[in-house]
């Protein structure tokens, strides 16, 4: 359980897109100088002032669009191993995780997020420099390349549900 001082804040564009992550206090501010409003509170959580209580914020929208270039979800070992919830997809096992080229780099794979799967070295070892149909094995899901929402929404799911009406999670 996170401590309610430690609370984040999902910052949505005006558009509704999701843009940041903010402490509660940087919400606040954002809040009270008019330049986002709240969406959804944690209900159960209050901020008071000598004169004034306030609802502690769970989800701002900005009042002006900011564009902000996507720059997508970095490609990297540590969110390849989240995407895939730390599991070979070729039998599931959760131990000694490798990243395999579904079609392999010597016949033309690139290093993408839908050309990437984690793999127990064992079945990395066993497909070999082969798909995985001239290996005769099968993927648990299809690779690909996730959303920003995609990962908030396994935050949120641990940490704040009311996030999760705001994140629509589909794949790019």
């Amino acid at each position: 359980m996170i401590d309610s001082m430690e609370k984040k804040v999902l910052v949505l564009n005006l558009d509704h897109s999701p843009v940041a992550i903010v402490t509660v206090q940087k919400a606040l501010v954002l809040t009270i100088l008019q330049k986002a409003t709240s969406l959804a509170n944690f209900d159960y959580l209050r901020i008071r002032t000598i004169d004034r209580e306030f609802f502690y914020p769970a989800v701002i929208r900005l009042y002006e669009y900011k564009n902000i270039p996507y720059r997508g979800v970095m490609l990297n070992r540590a969110n390849l191993y989240k995407r895939d919830n730390f599991s070979c997809q070729y039998c599931g096992s959760k131990k000694n995780l490798t990243i395999d080229h579904v079609l392999p780099k010597s016949k033309g794979g690139k290093t993408t997020w839908t050309n990437l799967a984690t793999a127990c070295h064992r079945c990395n070892t066993l497909k070999g420099d082969k798909t995985p149909e001239q290996a005769g094995m099968k993927l648990f899901a299809l690779p690909f390349r996730p959303t920003l929402s995609y990962f908030l929404v396994e935050y949120a799911e641990r940490h704040a549900e009311e996030w999760i009406p705001f994140l629509q999670v589909r794949s790019v």
